[in-house]
């Protein structure tokens, strides 16, 4: 049977879900109900309370509201000759390991007006649980969005079952799986209709890049901007968040670079100290046994540590670059002589390089000579979490509509 979280009610089979999502009314792009309900829901992540708490469900707040929503939403706009049109029956099976990942991709499905069931893991964490207090606080202060969001928006939970992932795949018109590439595999097994496909965001890894010589150089006031915005980057998901940087890249001489590595990590241990969240036992040992295990593979000449909180490992050189989660707060790091050696490192898997000190023409210049082959997104330290509807290489919300042509 599958839970039926948000909105509230009885445990239901895959069939009557099925069946219950594909008799409700039909909404449009753009629906102005859905706009509505997602405006409220944004007000309320924003409330401080929150906010301060939780600074990762602010940022999907300022996500919902209705000025960005609109503003996405005038993207994928009618134009001449050509029609939009929402999908149908979506399906999302959202992360484990970033609870409010998956509000962003059915924010996106459903401002484009489809019906959309998201599965969520049962090893959610708080996260996924206040989202889901809020939800239903949006839904209860205005009765009129209940008609549009009840019959047509679902989250629900349920254990590891074949039977409920074959009716699921068979019955939507486009799946969207977050996950690890295994338990991509695997959901793959279960069968779409011919006319559905599958979104998936498999597992990615993303770096940072430094211009020491402009680090070193700039005010105390902007390098502790930088060291603050690289932890919002790095330790709101505990580092597994795709996006998180985990090898960051330092451009310049080996005396330059060096100065700015002890005056950046000093910062960033200072930022942690006062934001947190500080490494309970079992982090700590994890990275201790993870980086240690770099040193003894040869891959790492040196490690240090900056309390508990932030683990530096200097690489062996550029082949020894790790792309797996080594805990949370761990950085290995390598040093270029240019910003354009780079692009001999990049594999398909990297998603989001985050930078300072370099300029556009530069970036610009990398992302040519990268050629599309790896790394989606390039922007500066501090945004590497901001979820726009252009990710991992896709534009959702034209992902998630159908085009009528009329010539």
């Amino acid at each position: 049977m599958i839970r039926q979280l948000f909105p509230s009610g009885p445990p239901v089979t895959a069939a009557d879900l099925v069946h219950s999502m594909r008799s409700s009314s039909a909404l449009s792009v753009g629906d102005d109900r859905i706009v509505d309900f997602f405006d409220t829901v944004g007000r309320i992540l924003l409330d401080p309370a929150i906010a301060r708490s939780r600074p990762e469900l602010a940022a999907l707040g300022a996500f919902l509201r209705r000025g960005r929503t609109r503003a996405e939403l005038a993207r994928v706009g009618d134009e001449p000759g050509l029609k939009r049109f929402p999908r149908g029956l979506v399906l999302h099976i959202a992360p484990a390991n970033v609870d409010a990942l998956y509000v962003y991709s059915w924010a996106l499905s459903a401002l484009a007006g489809n019906h959309n069931v998201v599965r969520v893991s049962s090893r959610a964490g708080e996260a996924t649980t206040e989202i889901l207090r809020v939800l239903h606080s949006a839904l209860d202060s205005d009765g009129s969005l209940a008609s549009a969001i009840g019959p047509t928006q679902r989250i629900v939970a349920y254990d590891h079952d074949d039977a409920i992932n074959e009716t699921l795949a068979a019955a939507c018109d486009l799946r969207v799986l977050w996950g690890g590439d295994r338990s991509i595999a695997e959901l793959r097994g279960h069968s779409l209709a011919p006319s559905a496909r599958d979104l998936t965001f498999p597992d990615r890894s993303s770096f940072a890049v430094i211009n020491a010589e402009r680090f070193g150089t700039a005010c105390e006031s902007a390098q502790s901007r930088v060291a603050g915005a690289f932890h919002a980057d790095s330790y709101w998901y505990d580092q597994a968040a795709c996006a998180s940087p985990r090898t960051v890249f330092w451009v310049g001489s080996p005396a330059v670079v060096a100065a700015a590595q002890e005056g950046f990590y000093r910062l960033l241990a200072d930022v942690v100290a006062t934001r947190g969240p500080a490494a309970d036992p079992a982090m700590a040992i994890h990275k201790r046994v993870s980086t240690y295990g770099l040193a003894v593979a040869g891959a790492a000449t040196a490690i240090q540590h900056i309390g508990h909180d932030v683990t530096v490992v200097y690489l062996a050189g550029t082949g020894n670059v790790p792309r797996d989660w080594l805990g949370a707060g761990v950085f290995p790091q390598v040093r270029l002589d240019s910003l354009t050696e780079l692009v001999e490192l990049v594999e398909r898997r990297d998603q989001t390089l985050t930078y300072y000190g370099f300029e556009q023409d530069e970036l610009a210049g990398l992302a040519r000579d990268l050629g599309g082959r790896g790394i989606d997104r390039i922007v500066p330290i501090g945004r590497a979490l901001e979820f726009t509807s252009r990710w991992d290489g896709y534009d959702l919300l034209s992902e998630f509509t159908r085009i009528t042509t009329v010539s």
